[in-house]
């Protein structure tokens, strides 16, 4: 039964009722009380709640009786309610029964009416309030539910981020991370450093190339490979290798990774470099500093399977630092065209900011990275992994 359009509808909107109700005469009066308004509506009724349960339903709105053959008080809309979360249900209670009323609103219906307080306009407001009511609770419910999505989330991306073990109190290693996807913790980007027993520190920074979801996952897996290879006591020259097996077991997709990857002696006087596809740190004295050689660069992890990496062996002076990078810190644009910052301006950059300001660790790093975005005209849109090591050989006593 239809009947015409009221101006306070939407336009072309059809109100689906479902009429659970066993009474003839009660369920003549809601047709009829419907059918006195102007809101187009479609009426179905059943006169069990079995029969309501028999199917999906597809009604905007069920008109629950509480008086059922098969279902008396709340029990009905208990099991309405599970079988169809979405619809929003109205409950019909005899006499002056607003006790149960409320009771039903507070177990889960959107309204209750009183058989013989309602009319058809109160029966149609009622409806439509339920509906809306119903819809409300659902957009806040997704609403919460991202909510507790998103932090869990982010408590799990938090734990997969580096915790770098170093004892030696000479040592300072100050760092920062941003990935470039929008609202997330973990990118393809990755970095650690570890010390072990004998003093010996390694330290690592990578990039799987591209920016998704299974990048960062793969980001993760190959650190924590690389630490618990560190920490197995495997060679050097091993690690690499172990590595990239790693990558090729874990990888989706045939994505590949480069890595930078440093040992520093014992006594802090020299390092071992290795590269795999990437570029060479930048090396920091007192006054000076200049980008390693990359005159063994070798293959990133994940293109030629059973590649062997060379390590270049360097000399320290006392008082320097090491930066590792990324190249999200310096594929951003120099201006409004497409020239990119490059490593080596990056390198001046740094070298500037230490000679006319005096910055040191997250400092230092935190004004490379706002000039680098200046210089882009905004945010940088990659990945950006920064690891600064540094050595004061005039700090506390080694207690270890």
């Amino acid at each position: 039964m239809t009947a015409a359009h009221d101006s306070s509808w939407d336009s072309g909107t059809r109100l689906r009722v479902l009429l659970v109700e066993d009474d003839d005469g009660d369920a003549l009066l809601v047709e009829e009380m419907l059918a006195d308004t102007s809101v187009p509506f479609s009426l179905e009724r059943v006169d069990t709640l079995a029969a309501a349960l028999a199917g999906p339903l597809t009604a905007d709105c069920v008109v629950l009786d509480l008086q059922l053959p098969d279902a008396m008080g709340l029990s009905g809309l208990t099991k309405l309610g599970q079988h169809a979360p979405g619809v929003a249900i109205v409950v019909l209670t005899g006499g002056h029964d607003q006790a149960t009323g409320v009771a039903a609103v507070a177990a889960g219906a959107q309204d209750y009416l009183v058989k013989d307080q309602v009319d058809g306009p109160l029966l149609v407001k009622a409806l439509r309030f339920a509906r809306e009511r119903k819809r409300a609770e659902q957009v806040e419910q997704q609403f919460l539910q991202q909510q507790l999505l998103a932090r869990e989330n982010a408590r799990l991306e938090r734990g997969l981020l580096p915790v770098p073990l170093l004892r030696d109190p000479h040592l300072d290693l100050a760092s920062r991370y941003r990935p470039g996807r929008n609202g997330s913790l973990l990118g393809g980007d990755f970095y650690d450093a570890i010390e072990l027993a004998d003093g010996t520190v390694h330290m690592m920074i990578g990039d799987v190339c591209g920016h998704g979801p299974d990048e960062a996952a793969l980001g993760v897996a190959l650190r924590i490979a690389w630490r618990s290879l560190v920490m197995a006591g495997l060679p050097m020259a091993d690690v690499l290798s172990m590595v990239e097996r790693v990558l090729v077991h874990e990888r989706i997709e045939p994505l590949f990774a480069t890595v930078c990857m440093v040992v520093v002696a014992p006594d802090r006087r020299s390092l071992r470099l290795s590269l795999a596809g990437h570029l060479p740190p930048l090396l920091l004295t007192p006054g000076d500093g200049h980008l390693l050689s990359g005159e063994r660069l070798g293959v990133p992890l994940g293109i030629v399977e059973g590649t062997k990496w060379e390590a270049l062996d360097v000399p320290l002076e006392p008082g320097w630092s090491l930066l590792l990078y990324t190249d999200g810190v310096f594929e951003g644009r120099v201006g409004a065209g497409s020239e990119r910052l490059g490593h080596e301006r990056m390198a001046a950059i740094v070298l500037e900011v230490q000679h006319q300001t005096g910055l040191t660790g997250t400092d230092l790093l935190d004004e490379l990275i706002a000039r680098a975005e200046r210089l882009n005209s905004g945010p940088l849109d990659d990945d950006v992994a920064l690891a600064l090591l540094s050595h004061d050989p005039t700090g506390p006593a080694d207690e270890h």
